[in-house]
């Protein structure tokens, strides 16, 4: 039986759907989970039948695992540090339905949903959200906090930086490279290096200007 306090941070769409992966691979945790979100209106309320116990400063405590189901890389990151700091652990949650390598790494506070794969050799960072029936392929290394959409394919030894959003359904061919923060839109296809910061669209992917889009 359960002895920690689950919280997850936020109370919005990703959370729902991280906390329902958690129930499915560990069922017994709906005795110990709860939902802190900073929002006020929100406070005394439930979501999928469990608690919202108030703001994300009462899951910094030695006694309680936490994940950040936010889907904004920056507050994640920020929130995974501050919790930490405050005492609490981070709690790697990953859906019964998806295949990780035995030979692949996922970090601390990482989401790994239903379907997708996660392929030898591996290396996914902190904070970082594969979403449903995404691929990274072998030898592929995701840098912190990104998020790989759902249905997005990212081919062997490929490398992403920190921060980076991979849209729903693009693709990005073996042995490319996507800067830090970095935006690949929904359904592009990466075929050249992306720089850090850049805003890629389009089959073959190409840089926007989003000053000017």
């Amino acid at each position: 039986m359960p002895t920690e306090r689950i919280c997850i941070v936020g109370a919005g769409g990703h959370a729902r759907v991280v906390a329902d992966a958690l129930l499915c691979a560990n069922p017994s945790a709906v005795e110990t989970l709860c939902f802190v979100d900073d929002r006020p209106g929100l406070h005394g309320g439930t979501l999928l039948g469990r608690p919202i116990v108030g703001p994300i400063a009462v899951a910094g405590r030695a006694d309680t695992l936490f994940h950040v189901a936010i889907g904004a890389a920056d507050s994640r990151e920020r929130l995974q540090r501050e919790l930490i700091a405050a005492g609490a652990r981070p709690l790697t949650i990953v859906h019964p339905r998806a295949v990780i390598s035995a030979h692949a790494v996922v970090g601390a506070g990482s989401f790994v949903a239903a379907g997708a794969i996660i392929a030898p050799l591996a290396r996914i960072g902190d904070g970082v959200i594969v979403n449903h029936a995404a691929v990274v392929d072998h030898d592929c290394e995701v840098g912190a906090w990104s998020h790989i959409g759902p249905h997005a394919t990212l081919g062997g030894s490929v490398y992403i930086g920190s921060g980076v959003l991979i849209g729903a359904n693009a693709t990005v061919l073996p042995g490319k490279r996507v800067g830090a923060r970095a935006t690949i839109g929904a359904g592009a296809v990466v075929v050249r290096d992306a720089a850090e910061g850049a805003v890629c669209r389009g089959v073959p992917a190409r840089e926007r200007d989003e000053r000017n889009s």
